[in-house]
């Protein structure tokens, strides 16, 4: 049993590392931590096919950090809009790496605890599924393979019987690694496959 408390000890002991690039846009990410009869699970969103970029790709809930706020606040607010989980500060348990995404983002994956938040309701214009996926399906190892566009490794979490890319396979390995393993693993040189560059 992952308890908020344990999560919120494994993230203060981690040495985050924030990325400095103004040139960039900044955005927030969900790891949103639920409680299910079956043991604690996460939300997992599948883009809505109808979006201009990464349509029908996994993410994590999230958008961009509008001016003024911090990264928690708009991964909250993201939450809230995509799939109707509205939650307070004190709900944030702590942050992963920054995570530089080939479309240009600094992303900044925010862990929040929603207990048990009962019905969702997806925003059909940003999200086509929302699944609640236990702990234990990311509790495993990745594959790492090699494009001949790219120097760096593309890592592949098998999920669902298919694979979840970077960025939200970056984060939730690292996720796995820090909150899960006590291990402060690093991503930011894991490479995204080629059709999330755009």
């Amino acid at each position: 049993m992952v308890h908020p408390d344990e999560v919120a000890s494994a993230l203060r002991r981690f040495e985050r590392r924030p990325v400095d690039r103004p040139d960039l846009k900044h955005s927030a990410v969900t790891i949103a931590l639920v409680d299910e009869p079956d043991g604690p699970a996460f939300l997992l969103t599948r883009r809505a096919m109808t979006l201009r970029g990464h349509a029908g790709q996994w993410a994590l809930p999230g958008g961009r950090v509008e001016p003024g706020e911090s990264a928690g606040t708009a991964a909250r607010r993201e939450l809230a809009e995509e799939v109707g989980l509205h939650l307070s500060v004190e709900a944030e348990l702590g942050q992963l790496d920054d995570y530089v995404s080939r479309s240009g983002y600094v992303i900044t994956p925010v862990v929040v605890w929603a207990g048990t938040p009962g019905e969702l309701t997806p925003n059909p214009d940003e999200v086509g599924e929302l699944h609640r996926v236990p702990l234990a399906h990311v509790d495993v190892e990745p594959r790492f393979v090699t494009i001949p566009e790219s120097t760096a490794p593309v890592i592949q979490v098998p999920l669902f019987g298919r694979f979840v890319h970077a960025p939200t396979g970056a984060v939730l390995y690292q996720f796995r690694e820090v909150v899960l393993h006590g291990r402060p693993t690093r991503v930011a040189h894991l490479e995204q496959p080629v059709f999330a560059w755009k």
